[in-house]
């Protein structure tokens, strides 16, 4: 049995990778699954947004001189 992973042999090393992969195989799996759908399928549509009048950001009337 090893306590450490510095002192482990081969093996426990290839043990620890698999269950590594597989692990991550099965998150993958499951977001991939888990994803939900829109009845309209997987259409996107576009939205325009126009640009409307100019804004003034500023409402002091006040003179700067530099």
């Amino acid at each position: 049995m090893n306590h450490s992973i510095y002192s482990a042999d081969r093996t426990t090393h290839l043990k620890i990778v698999v269950m590594a992969l597989v692990a991550g195989i099965a998150v993958a799996g499951f977001g991939i699954s888990a994803r939900t759908f829109s009845d309209d399928g997987s259409t996107q549509t576009a939205r325009v947004v126009k640009a409307g009048k100019p804004v003034v950001v500023t409402s002091s009337n006040t003179m700067v001189v530099r």
